[in-house]
């Protein structure tokens, strides 16, 4: 498995990409640091990185009523990466849609 598993694209990530169009959100391995990241970004993408923040989210415990009783499960932790891209910079995941 390779360091980027694939962009995120939600309402909240679209709204600081709206803000910063220079900005953009992936799901990457947990165990990568921000120099792994970056390198991945560039390969993949063929841009400049001028900046990567990291977050890592604990998986969550999740119950939902049926008819045949509780169900429990849990959602998988992860790591997410804001990446910065260079000044006039942009990647378009949509062009070949």
């Amino acid at each position: 498995m390779g360091i980027i598993i694939k962009p995120i694209v939600t309402e909240k990530l679209t709204a600081i990409t709206d803000k910063r169009p220079n900005r953009i959100g992936f799901r990457v391995s947990p165990d990568a640091n921000k120099l792994e990241i970056k390198k991945a970004v560039e390969a993949m993408y063929n841009v400049s990185v001028v900046d990567v923040n990291t977050m890592n989210y604990s998986g969550k415990r999740k119950s939902r009523y049926t008819k045949s009783g509780i169900i429990s499960g849990k959602q998988s932790s992860y790591k997410k990466a804001i990446v910065t891209l260079k000044e006039g910079e942009v990647i378009d995941f949509f062009s070949n849609i």
